[in-house]
């Protein structure tokens, strides 16, 4: 009898624990002109966002805007500030970026990217990039609120002459206090507009094929 209650309650926990490490399920907010799906992360105030669609512009064009952190100020909705602070030993960068966002005070974060894999000049491959925040490398700035959970990668490749595939993947918490409409930047309108933004950049880029 005491085997069996054992058993019985190694096999309640083992259910327990797995109902508990569930993800939750994903809500599509939007399928046009990309499809926008969101979910709840556990523990926190944050939402995972996924976003997918095709872009008028090649993977290689895609991936010389992304490459491009310095320039995400000039054409990356509510971006005024963006750089690249150092390399890191991994072969990726530490970036700063700051938002201005409005009604709430401007936000910044400060992120390890890193770029997994490159389009090659011919063309073919995937372009793959990540992000984690590492909030404390800087002391924060006075009037900002600075974010510290902030993560998600890129993923392109290509689907013909001047088309590509984008994969957006990110969770972002807007930390401290934020009205219920700004804590839902990142999905439908904002993201539709940053990967509009991705492509009109990318498209604007005079990306040069190797030579025959």
């Amino acid at each position: 009898m005491t085997r069996r209650f054992g058993g019985a309650v190694a096999a309640a926990v083992l259910l327990v624990s797995g109902m508990a490490g569930a993800e939750e399920a994903w809500d599509t907010v939007a399928t046009e002109p990309f499809v926008v799906k969101v979910r709840p992360r556990p523990g926190t105030k944050a939402k995972d966002i996924w976003a997918e669609g095709e872009l008028k512009a090649s993977a290689a064009q895609v991936q010389a805007a992304l490459e491009d952190m310095e320039s995400y100020r000039s054409w990356m909705p509510y971006v005024k500030e963006s750089r690249v602070v150092k390399p890191t030993d991994d072969g990726g960068r530490l970036t700063y970026t700051r938002l201005d966002l409005p009604v709430v005070s401007s936000r910044d974060y400060i992120c390890h990217v890193v770029t997994e894999s490159k389009v090659a000049p011919d063309g073919t491959g995937v372009y793959q990039q990540r992000w984690k925040a590492e909030p404390d490398a800087f002391p924060a700035r006075r009037d900002v609120v600075r974010l510290r959970l902030n993560e998600g990668s890129w993923k392109v490749e290509s689907r013909g002459e001047g088309r590509s595939w984008a994969v957006y993947k990110f969770t972002v918490d807007p930390a401290g206090s934020i009205p219920g409409f700004l804590a839902n930047v990142g999905q439908k309108d904002a993201v539709v507009d940053t990967l509009r933004a991705v492509e009109k950049r990318a498209k604007s880029l005079t990306v040069t094929p190797p030579a025959k």
